[in-house]
């Protein structure tokens, strides 16, 4: 393997183009990643007619930088106009935006690089040490085990709704119901359609959190007026201070295996990693009741989860041949115009591309830092600008974005639909949070579980006798209970603190 390694460094080193195309590679994943609807997947699409050009490894190259940095950029339009560039980002904008309100947008997407860059290690280095191991462990995973890893991540919709349990529920279960729209995935009949045609296909996910988080918060914005304060004057992207990253390490880490198991799990991808792990940093924070309002933690658990579902979902595309997310499923592409047939044979017939893959996405993380920070900063600057420009501006752009998906006039539709829905839902204080939990996580626990039962003769003993399935779902109980024990204390000390001052008054009568 050290052989391997001085190899693939040597290669880069007599040729310094390398360093070129993955600091490039970066910078234009970044500016995909920050755009709605454009996400990664089509800066890597754009990118491989080029890839023709150069050998397989410095292709290869390209891509995986470009892979890294969208995964970071989609944070960029969240946290400052809480418009995700990219479906995994959607999380970092709960907690993102608000702190960006507060006129902490720099300190934001200080946290959000920081964490994204240490997730992007994380997951590099598991990639570097441990792909047929982690590879074999994915390959475990059937049926029951994605029901049991969906629940594991539903069940904390108890945990979100600053207090409100009933709201959280209903946001969730609303969630999971517009999951269910259009065909059924295994009997082929249509679903919740009302015989309409546009609902066939289902609700599109892209579509739902622009119109939920992007739309909505216009409708608020200009609902509410300009208020004194909400135009930030000066931006720079801060990085997290020492202290600041003591106070998240658990939540790093933790987010970062999170990620990295995720990502390793075939068709899973970033964005299920990144809300479960906002929804684990959620259930195990001591104040649960802040995220949503701008905590350094409702940064850091998304961010650092979906750069290492990078790596992650890296694993069983090298090792098995397997794409782990929709962007590694473009890269197979790359590979395949060159000759290149991933699988378990890649790492004894072509180790130095494979090794020059790890050593150049971990090129691509440590940069991302360099280049983040300055283009953050110039993203950031459109702050100055007054918000009767700038919200239509984005409500323009988000249109673009969604109709350039797949060019199609109805997830237009869907978006202004979806926009109407995230006001009223902030209107009468229901999370949104919940509802994209319950609409990210719906379709892979109901598929999973039909799955399951037909494989089992509908025998419901087998999801808990599987080791695996088993061991997820006895923690998703435990956790459930402890997130509904942790809510009912916090609504008593509530009750209490409100009848404290009644009760003084009566006293002094």
């Amino acid at each position: 393997m050290l052989d391997s390694y001085l190899s693939a460094l040597g290669y880069m080193a007599s040729n310094p183009f390398t360093f070129l195309l993955i600091i490039f590679s970066v910078v234009w994943g970044i500016a995909f990643g920050s755009i709605p609807g454009l996400t990664g997947i089509v800066g890597v699409a754009l990118l491989i007619p080029f890839t023709f050009a150069f050998d397989p490894i410095e292709g290869l190259l390209l891509l995986g930088g470009v892979y890294v940095g969208s995964t970071f950029g989609g944070s960029i339009s969240a946290i400052l106009f809480n418009t995700p560039g990219s479906p995994e980002a959607a999380c970092t904008a709960l907690d993102g935006y608000p702190m960006a309100r507060k006129g902490q947008a720099g300190k934001a997407l200080g946290i959000a690089l920081a964490a994204s860059a240490i997730g992007g290690v994380f997951g590099t280095v598991v990639l570097m040490v441990a792909a047929p191991p982690l590879a074999r462990l994915a390959l475990q995973f059937g049926p029951p085990e994605y029901f049991a890893l969906a629940i594991l991540g539903i069940t904390a919709i108890a945990s979100i709704g600053n207090g409100s349990v009933l709201k959280a529920l209903i946001a969730g279960l609303l969630g999971l119901g517009v999951a269910t729209i259009g065909i059924d995935p295994l009997t082929g009949m249509p679903r919740f359609t009302f015989g309409s045609m546009m609902l066939l296909t289902g609700v599109g996910f892209v579509p739902a959190i622009i119109g939920i988080f992007a739309l909505a918060e216009v409708l608020q914005r200009f609902g509410e007026g300009e208020k004194e304060g909400e135009i930030i004057a000066d931006v720079s992207t801060e990085l997290p201070t020492v202290r600041e990253f003591i106070e998240t390490r658990v939540t790093l880490l933790r987010s970062s295996v999170i990620g990295t198991l995720i990502g390793a799990l075939p068709g899973v991808g970033a964005t299920t990693a990144a809300f479960i792990s906002y929804s684990e940093a959620s259930r195990w924070s001591k104040h649960p009741e802040k995220f949503g309002t701008g905590v350094v933690e409702g940064i850091a658990a998304p961010e650092s989860a979906n750069n290492a579902a990078v790596g992650g979902s890296m694993i069983p595309l090298l090792a098995l041949g397997i794409p782990g997310s929709a962007t590694t499923a473009v890269m197979i592409g790359g590979l395949t115009i060159h000759g290149i047939i991933p699988g378990p044979q890649l790492m004894q017939t072509n180790s130095d591309l494979v090794y020059s893959v790890f050593i150049g996405m971990m090129l691509a993380n440590l940069l991302m830092l360099i280049v983040g920070v300055r283009m953050a900063r110039y993203f950031a600057l459109i702050l100055k600008a007054p918000y009767a420009l700038v919200g239509p501006a984005i409500v323009v752009l988000c249109m673009t974005g969604v109709y350039a998906l797949n060019n199609n006039i109805i997830d237009i539709a869907v978006m202004l639909v979806f926009g109407v829905v995230g006001f009223a839902m902030r209107r009468f204080g229901f999370p949104v949070a919940s509802f994209i939990i319950g609409l990210v996580l719906g379709p892979i626990a109901e598929l999973s579980l039909r799955q399951g039962l037909m494989l089992s003769d509908y025998d419901v003993g087998a999801f808990v006798s599987r080791p695996i399935a088993g061991t997820l779902l006895l923690f998703s109980l435990g956790s459930l209970l402890y997130g509904l024990i942790g809510q009912i204390r916090r609504n008593r000390r509530k009750t209490q603190a409100a009848s404290a001052p009644d009760a003084a008054k009566e006293a002094s009568a």
